[in-house]
C-alpha cells in the first residue's frame, strides 16, 4: 500500500523564479502531500533577495504602459503579436483614450476565431488531453466500441470562454457536453457525450475518464483535486492532530476510521496503515470521491458496476469497501456528501476555493506562467481580489474574468 500510494499521489515540484510578487512559487512540499496554498495564497517577496518592503516600493513604482501590455495581451488572446495599425491606434491615443482604446482592442481579440484556438489550446494542456482519435462519432450511441475524443472536454471549456458561459457549468452542465471544434473557422458544434452514464460538465467526459483511467480511480480523483482546486493532497487539514500510532499523527478532518481497512471494511488495501506514512492523510479524502469516478471503464463508457481494478494478483475490480466503511457516503469534502457525479459537481460549483483556482489558472495564463500545481506557482490573494470578487457575484462569467485580468493594474502596469 505504501508503494502504491507514493506511486499514485506523490508529485514532483519544481523551483520557478518568479518575475515580482504578483505571480510567486508557493510553499508546498516536496513530497506533494503538503497542505499547499496553490489556490492563491504566497508571500510578497517574490524570488529574489530583498525585504518585503523593497518588493513593494518597487511593485508601487511600476507605471501604466498600454503599449507593452498589448503586446502580452495579443500573444495570449490570439496567439500572434499586434499589427502595426493595432500598435499605432495605441501609442497615438493619450489619457482616458489610450486607455479606452486598448479596452476596445482588448474586447475585439476575444470576438476572432484565433481567440477560440488560444482556450482549446489553453484547456487542451490544462486537461493534459489532445490528440486524434479514430473513428469516434459523439453522436452515435450505439459505435462499439466508443473510441472517445481526447478533444471534446477542452472544447467544451473553450466553448464556455468563446460564449462568456459559467465557469461552473465545466462541473454542472447537465447535456451538449461533448462538442467538437474546428479550428480553421473558431467555431463549436454541441454534441452529446456517448458514454451513457449521468452528465455533469466535464467530470463525466469520456475522453478524461479514458485519459485518467487507474487502480480504484486514484488518478481520476486527482485529477479532478488538482484540476479544479488547484491543490494536492491532502487537502483538508486539522487543526488538531491526532496521535495513531504512527511516526507522526494523523491531521485529517474526517475521523481517521472513515476510510476503508481490512479491519473495518473488508477492503482489500489498508488505507490506515501507519507504519511509514499516514496514508490517511491523503485518502480520507481521495476515498470518498474516487467511487463516482469508479463506474467509467477503461475506454471512458459509463457501466452499472465498477469498472476500477484493485492492484493485486489477476487485478480483480474494486468493490466499495475497498474505499470505505459501509457507514460512509461519498462526498466532496467532510460534511459535503455527493450522492452521484452531478451531486459532487454541484458541490464543487459551491466551494471558494474552486472559483478561486480558476481566477489563478486564467491569472498564471495571462501572465505566461506554467500550471499552478504541477509547477508550484500562485498569485497572491491581494493581485486578484477585485477580479475574484466580480467573477463569483456575476455569474462566474469566463470572458468578463478574461476582460478583467486583461485590463487589470497588476497587468498593464510595468
Amino acid at each position: 500500500m505504501k508503494r502504491i500510494s507514493i506511486l499514485l499521489l506523490a508529485a514532483t515540484s519544481f523551483a520557478v523564479p518568479a518575475c515580482s510578487s504578483d505571480v510567486t512559487p508557493n510553499g508546498g512540499d516536496d513530497d506533494g502531500s503538503g497542505s499547499g496554498s496553490g489556490s492563491g495564497s504566497g508571500s510578497n517577496q517574490g524570488s529574489g533577495s530583498g525585504s518585503a518592503d523593497q518588493w513593494d516600493t518597487i511593485l508601487a513604482n511600476r507605471v501604466t504602459d498600454y503599449n507593452a501590455a498589448l503586446k502580452l495581451a495579443a500573444l495570449r488572446l490570439t496567439g500572434d503579436l499586434p499589427s502595426m495599425t493595432e500598435i499605432n491606434e495605441i501609442a497615438s491615443a493619450t489619457g482616458d483614450a489610450q486607455k479606452t482604446a486598448y479596452q476596445t482592442r482588448i474586447t475585439e481579440y476575444m470576438t476572432r476565431p484565433a481567440f477560440a484556438n488560444q482556450m482549446f489550446l489553453f484547456w487542451r494542456d490544462t486537461f493534459k488531453t489532445g490528440g486524434a482519435s479514430a473513428a469516434f462519432d459523439p453522436g452515435n450511441a450505439a459505435a462499439t466500441p466508443v473510441i472517445p475524443s481526447p478533444d471534446t472536454a477542452a472544447a467544451f471549456a473553450a466553448e464556455l470562454a468563446v460564449n462568456n458561459g459559467s465557469y461552473m457549468d465545466l462541473l454542472t452542465k447537465p447535456s451538449a457536453n461533448c462538442p467538437t471544434f474546428a479550428p480553421a473557422t473558431g467555431t463549436f458544434t454541441d454534441a452529446e457525450c456517448a458514454n451513457g452514464g449521468p452528465k455533469a460538465g466535464v467530470l463525466t467526459n469520456p475522453g478524461l475518464m479514458k485519459q485518467f483511467f487507474s487502480n480504484l480511480a486514484m488518478r481520476r480523483t486527482r485529477f479532478v483535486q488538482e484540476t479544479f482546486d488547484c491543490l494536492r493532497f491532502p487537502v483538508e487539514i486539522s487543526t488538531t492532530p491526532t496521535d495513531v500510532g504512527g511516526s507522526a499523527p494523523y491531521i485529517g478532518v474526517w475521523p481517521f476510521s472513515s476510510i476503508g481497512s481490512p479491519q473495518n471494511s473488508g477492503g482489500r488495501v489498508n488505507f490506515q496503515d501507519v507504519s511509514a506514512a499516514i496514508c490517511a492523510n491523503c485518502h480520507q479524502t481521495l476515498n470518498h470521491i474516487a467511487p463516482l469516478l469508479s463506474y467509467y471503464d477503461a475506454t471512458g463508457a459509463y457501466k452499472t458496476t465498477i469498472q476500477v481494478p484493485v492492484p493485486l494478483p489477476m487485478n480483480p475490480l474494486a468493490q466499495m469497501g475497498d474505499w470505505l466503511p459501509s457507514t460512509e457516503t461519498t462526498a466532496w469534502r467532510y460534511q459535503k456528501p455527493a450522492a452521484d457525479i452531478p451531486a459532487l459537481g454541484q458541490q464543487m460549483a459551491a466551494d471558494p476555493g474552486v472559483a478561486q483556482c480558476g481566477v489563478t489558472r486564467f491569472w498564471l495564463f495571462a501572465m505566461g506562467k506554467e500550471d499552478p500545481v504541477e509547477q508550484l506557482v500562485s498569485v497572491p490573494p491581494n493581485t486578484f481580489k477585485a477580479q475574484l470578487d466580480a467573477f463569483t457575484l456575476n455569474g462566474f462569467k469566463v470572458k468578463d474574468l478574461l476582460f478583467s485580468i486583461f485590463t487589470a493594474d497588476a497587468f498593464i502596469r510595468f
